[in-house]
């Protein structure tokens, strides 16, 4: 299988520290999440694909060439956002721009009307130094969105964004994975990429715990099934005989089910004299998936 992103057996270490032991993974287009606790290796990771750091052992892959070759002529198709984005105050937002325009050898004009997309069109004349930390930031996602990249990484990018605008960012993302772009995201915010992410890449220690789909990856972990209801009469009966089941402070029961029984356990409440005024089925979240994969991680040496 091939990809816009290749890494084979890569360990990159820091001394006697491993920041990254092992990883292999190929990613194609679409939108990957890269999830993982402070030093799990998602930062050393994106420095390896873009060519600023070496690979200790191992191989490192970026639109068919090795990144941290000398001429790594694919970087001009790559976009990247750093977790803490830092540009000249002196320069103005449409400055700023351009420069990076040039760099890339990007038209300029386009890249320009990016500054609009990210909500800064008002304030592209206005020096760096006075933005505020989410401007900044949203100049940031504007300089890595230049020349329409094939390879975009994103380090923590939605950081200092309002609601809003991490909407309109979520939206710039899906149409550049549409469009066959490979978009990799770095965040601690799991409950943001849940339903945004085509594929899971969960980092514990600088070793990948887990990789697939969330589908997959609730499959591989079998956590169960919550089923919360406002019950009618004959429901807290039915539930009564399972052992998880809980009444919520807003009134409602909850129980937890083996996602195999789910269907059989709604059948029985809604069948029931009395059926419930309302029924929730909860999946288990990306929020669960990460915390199960890595509660039984081995102990630190």
């Amino acid at each position: 299988m091939t990809g816009a992103v290749e890494l084979r057996g890569v360990t990159k270490r820091y001394g006697a520290a491993e920041a990254v032991r092992d990883v292999s993974f190929t990613l194609a287009s679409g939108a990957v999440a890269l999830v993982g606790h402070n030093g799990a290796g998602k930062t050393t990771l994106m420095k390896l694909m873009l060519g600023l750091i070496r690979a200790n052992a191992g191989s490192v892959q970026v639109l068919g060439e090795n990144p941290a070759a000398g001429e790594f002529a694919a970087r001009r198709r790559l976009g990247y956002l750093p977790e803490n984005v830092s540009f000249n105050g002196a320069l103005t937002g449409r400055e700023t721009l351009s420069f990076y325009a040039r760099l890339k050898r990007a038209p300029e004009t386009a890249s320009l009307r990016l500054l609009e997309r990210v909500g800064l069109g008002e304030a592209s004349h206005r020096r760096v130094g006075t933005y505020s930390k989410g401007m900044r930031q949203r100049l940031g996602l504007a300089q890595a969105l230049i020349g329409e990249p094939e390879v975009l990484l994103l380090d923590e990018p939605t950081t200092g964004l309002d609601p809003a605008l991490r909407l309109a960012f979520y939206d710039i993302v899906r149409e550049l994975a549409g469009r066959g772009a490979t978009v990799l995201l770095s965040s601690h915010a799991l409950s943001e990429l849940e339903d945004r992410a085509d594929r899971v890449i969960i980092m514990d220690r600088g070793r990948m715990a887990a990789s697939g789909s969330l589908e997959e990856l609730r499959r591989v972990a079998r956590l169960p099934v919550r089923i919360r209801i406002r019950p009618g009469s004959e429901a807290p009966v039915l539930l009564a005989g399972l052992a998880t089941a809980r009444r919520l402070p807003c009134g409602a029961l909850e129980v937890e089910v083996a996602d195999h029984r789910k269907v059989a356990v709604l059948r029985a409440l809604l069948c029931a004299g009395s059926p419930p005024e309302d029924i929730d089925v909860l999946s288990p979240t990306l929020d669960d998936l990460y915390a199960h994969f890595l509660r039984d991680r081995e102990p630190a040496a």
